[in-house]
């Protein structure tokens, strides 16, 4: 057999394969590009944020039961903003402050002592039930767009890939060929929209999951806080 006889396959790269893919591949490969970059940049954002919110947490928790001056854990909640459970002491302890003062104004004149019946422990238990929405808001604020990147990025990139795949069978018409040979490059071109997408809604999705626990995890800090609190403020401040 001749040297010129002998047929070398033509290779491929991603690169080479993404642009000689139609306008609307790419345009869907952009697309899921921006979708990864901008899961991966709330990634590591969460992932800081939950991480700091869980460590604050848990040294305000010690420092709490550490102290019993309640000013004093009042102070050192300031330096711990990114704690949701000191901010949920925050919010609980400066109305415990108002409490006392309104019902000593009102009962002045009656020269009663203090009880609970204006409503001093549904008006603390109020404030710290504000506050934890706030904090779980905060904390799943962004997670959103992690959960539609995992569930709509896949779709995305078969239908790059179904478009690409019927202008690959489409381009039979206009050639002398029908072997696989004729189609295998469009359908490659194609088959990168889903690799595309797959690699954008994966992490996506094992994040999202991840985020979603560690939240109810906090979720969970500030609700028994806020018992332990309340219990705590009924006993010796609001009798």
């Amino acid at each position: 057999m001749a040297q010129s006889d002998i047929t070398v396959p033509q290779q491929h790269g991603i690169l080479d394969l993404v642009q000689g893919s139609s306008p609307l591949v790419q345009g869907v490969l952009y697309l899921l590009i921006l979708f990864s970059v901008l899961s991966w940049g709330i990634i590591f954002y969460k992932s800081n944020q939950v991480r700091r919110a869980k460590r604050e947490s848990e040294k305000f928790i010690e420092i709490f039961w550490d102290s019993r001056n309640l000013a004093s854990i009042h102070d050192a909640s300031r330096d711990l903003k990114a704690g949701p459970v000191a901010q949920v002491f925050r919010a609980g302890y400066e109305e415990l402050l108002r409490v006392p003062r309104g019902k000593k104004e009102i009962l002045a004149t009656a020269g009663e002592p203090l009880t609970t019946e204006l409503g001093g422990v549904d008006n603390v238990t109020r404030a710290m039930k504000r506050a934890t929405s706030v904090e779980i808001t905060k904390l799943e604020k962004s997670l959103s767009f992690l959960g539609t990147t995992a569930s709509a990025a896949p779709f995305i990139g078969l239908f790059g890939t179904v478009w690409g795949i019927m202008n690959a069978f489409r381009g039979l018409s206009t050639t002398h060929s029908s072997s696989i040979q004729a189609v295998a490059p469009g359908i490659a071109e194609a088959l990168i929209a889903t690799a595309a997408g797959l690699a954008a809604a994966i992490p996506a999705l094992m994040a999202y999951n991840f985020f979603v626990q560690r939240i109810k995890e906090l979720a969970a800090d500030m609700d028994n806080f806020s018992h332990e609190f309340l219990n705590i403020a009924e006993r010796h401040f609001l009798k």
